[in-house]
């Protein structure tokens, strides 16, 4: 099995940057791509960004040109620029492997706020 730990929330200004981690363990051979959610207070979980182990990425629209998606082996990261009020959230990790299981963190808080 695989489990996964973020890392690194917290609270940030407007404007501002913070960087997210998430360590996955376990039997990481078998996991094929690692992604990051959020989930906003009242709204459901959406997709921020997902790695393949092949290197591709995909970004859902809003996160395009602010936050940066990186992954090494059973590492992966969040970088995020340009914060916004709005992207006060929980922001989960995920890992999905080759045979389709997903697994999930537990969460880490992001506040955005003056």
């Amino acid at each position: 099995q695989v489990q996964v730990m973020e890392s690194g929330g917290g609270s940030v200004q407007p404007g501002g940057s913070l960087r997210l981690s998430c360590a996955a363990s376990g039997v990481i051979f078998s996991i094929d791509a690692m992604g990051w959610y959020r989930q906003a207070p009242g709204k459901q979980r959406e997709l921020i960004a997902t790695f393949s182990t092949g290197g591709m990425t995909d970004y859902s629209d809003y996160a395009k040109g602010r936050f940066t998606i990186y992954r090494d082996k059973n590492t992966e990261w969040l970088q995020m620029h340009s914060m916004r009020p709005e992207d006060t959230a929980v922001y989960y990790c995920n890992a999905q492997t080759f045979s389709g299981r997903s697994t999930w963190g537990q969460g880490t808080q992001v506040t955005v706020s003056p």
